[in-house]
């Protein structure tokens, strides 16, 4: 049986209808406002004092044990004096997080930047930015410029090298995943394979007791352990930085930490109102000079 025009177009329109409620009933429907900005932007996430960090109202902070002099003093990240236990206050302080808000956690170095979910906020240990490490973790931008020194025992055959040329055949040892290493490998390439070791006091026993000619290590971490801890060893020189830009040190987030941004913009501020420049001459003073190996 046929419809009548007008019916037709009743029938029509309630189907129409239907149709349309049963589709919008389907389809995604508008969420609430998320709490959070996209993992990796900043957005308005920097609230002072209300990031969304590990634990709300807190800032978790991270570095190796034990905590070494320059960047740390008596092995106590939280007292505040040390080169970075000074920058991490100071970039808490940019972000909202007093001084009793700020939790110290102990994370290897090498676990720092691995590929996975990180425990801390933001971990700082002398971490050279590098694009294989962005691969499994983000960096705030850096918060000093550093270059890598070789140390060896006085009088012996490492303290009088000059160039790179003459590191070539000798024992040379560095801490395990370091840029130090990386100098051994990449840039002196010598003729004996080098000793990498879990931890730099490890480094530092080997060349006191002859099992390595000369260590690598950060320059202003050269300069702490000919003054104060093996101090019959002497600065041989430092390298040049390789390309066009410096090696920096950065502080390590999550990878796509909602967090990156806002960490990143602390540490430009105090690059830009002194406050690194500031604390680099009053902890690393020392770390002016030493001679270039080319």
């Amino acid at each position: 049986m046929h419809l009548a025009p007008r019916a037709l177009r009743h029938a029509v329109v309630v189907a129409t209808t239907a149709l349309i409620a049963t589709a919008l009933g389907c389809a995604p429907q508008p969420e609430e406002k998320a709490t959070r900005t996209p993992s990796g932007s900043a957005g308005n996430t920097c609230a002072k004092g209300e990031l969304a960090t590990e634990t709300s109202g807190k800032l978790t902070i991270a570095t190796d044990e034990p905590a070494y002099e320059p960047w740390f003093k008596d092995d106590k990240p939280a007292n505040g004096e040390g080169f970075e236990s000074a920058v991490a206050y100071a970039v808490a302080e940019r972000l909202g997080y007093d001084k009793s808000a700020v939790v110290w956690q102990s994370v290897p170095f090498n676990k720092a930047f691995a590929p996975g979910e990180k425990t801390f906020d933001f971990d700082i240990n002398q971490v050279s930015i590098s694009d294989e490490r962005k691969k499994a973790v983000d960096f705030s931008s850096g918060y000093y410029d550093v270059r890598q020194a070789v140390i060896a025992l006085k009088g012996t055959r490492a303290s009088k090298a000059k160039s790179i040329a003459d590191l070539k055949g000798l024992k040379l040892g560095a801490q395990v995943g370091t840029t130090s290493l990386g100098y051994i490998d990449d840039v002196v390439q010598p003729t004996r394979q080098a000793a990498a070791y879990a931890k730099n006091d490890q480094a530092k026993s080997a060349l006191k007791n002859g099992q390595v000619d000369a260590v690598v290590v950060d320059l202003p971490t050269a300069f702490y352990i000919t003054a104060a801890e093996v101090t019959d060893a002497t600065i041989v020189g430092q390298f040049e930085n390789q390309g066009g830009s410096p090696e920096q040190f950065g502080l390590v987030l999550d990878k796509g930490s909602a967090l990156t941004e806002c960490v990143t913009d602390a540490v430009d501020a105090l690059r830009e109102d002194g406050t690194l420049g500031k604390l680099e001459q009053q902890w690393l003073s020392d770390a002016v000079d030493a001679p270039v190996l080319k």
